[in-house]
């Protein structure tokens, strides 16, 4: 059984074998309705259990579809609904739905609670947010860099802003595909140095700056995020100390003249990034989301042994 609750249940290996999966996968739909059925209908008959406690847009529907497209069916539960939000146990939520389900979403806050629900489930638990990590978004955005033409090795990828859940994944995705991560970021918003270090034990190149121009420069991707995320407080303190990291257009000027521009989103423009730059010819925020949508489906396939 696949957990996915980090890219690092997964390794190298398995993740390369997801990218090339969801690549095949994609080339093989174009042109097609989006709610057609992919040929071989893999995961017909199978049900995937979506929890929400916290609000989603790209992750419920690209969940969703990605299911469809796959042959399978879905049950979406806010926590608030279920009686998870009356106090169930993480332990008996996974243990119940188990016996109901082929396989488990959960989008949430504590980190802790994906791996209790994973500890406890019989199938396979995938993690769609946590605090700490996005396994997920950086699938797509990994998917995102190959599709216009950069190998993974080597690369330079450049991150502006806080050091949250996000930059976490890219971190251990670079030590997995080993690329380097130059992170831009005001002191007392670093990421965690546990994460970090972990990468740097897999080979990736990980630095810290206090300088957004240092951290863009040469940068063959350069990644931003929401400043402020869901629920945090002290939002215009914090604001103000990011405002330095704002990806501007003399900040890409400064990485490579082919670098991408990667967001998450939703974004803010004016806030941590200007509108010329997200809307702008290097911005590959679009395919970045479609790809959620392609990158799942083979989180999905390798979760249920259906890959390799």
């Amino acid at each position: 059984m696949n957990h996915f609750t980090d890219l690092a249940d997964a390794g190298a290996d398995a993740i390369a074998a997801m990218l090339n999966d969801a690549q095949d996968r994609k080339a093989a739909r174009a042109g097609w309705p989006k709610g057609r059925v992919d040929a071989d209908a893999p995961l017909a008959g199978h049900t995937l259990a979506m929890i929400f406690e916290k609000n989603s847009t790209r992750t419920r529907v690209s969940f969703d579809m990605a299911m469809r497209q796959l042959g399978g069916t879905t049950i979406v539960m806010d926590a608030g609904s279920m009686q998870l939000g009356r106090g169930e146990d993480i332990a008996d939520t996974a243990r119940v739905l188990s016996r109901y389900v082929d396989i488990i979403m959960l989008r949430t806050d504590d980190h802790a609670k994906v791996i209790e629900m994973a500890r406890h489930a019989s199938v396979p638990v995938i993690n769609g947010l946590t605090d700490h990590s996005h396994p997920c978004q950086i699938m797509a955005d990994l998917l995102t860099v190959i599709e216009h033409g950069k190998a993974l090795p080597g690369l330079k990828w450049a991150w502006l802003g806080d050091g949250n859940n996000v930059l976490h994944s890219i971190v251990e995705a670079a030590g997995l595909m080993k690329f380097q991560v130059a992170i831009g970021c005001p002191e007392g918003h670093d990421p965690s140095a546990k994460v970090i270090r972990m990468a740097q034990e897999r080979g990736a190149h990980v630095a810290i700056s206090r300088d957004a121009a240092t951290a863009a420069a040469g940068a063959d991707v350069v990644v931003t995020d929401t400043w402020v995320s869901m629920g945090q407080a002290h939002a215009a303190e914090k604001i103000a100390a990011m405002q330095p990291y704002q990806v501007t257009d003399a900040l890409m000027a400064g990485a490579a003249p082919d670098a991408l521009f990667l967001h998450c989103l939703p974004a803010h423009r004016g806030e941590e990034v200007v509108p010329a730059v997200i809307d702008g010819p290097k911005s590959a925020i679009w395919d970045e989301a479609e790809n959620r949508l392609h990158a799942q489906k083979s989180v999905l396939l390798w979760c249920l042994g259906r890959l390799g």
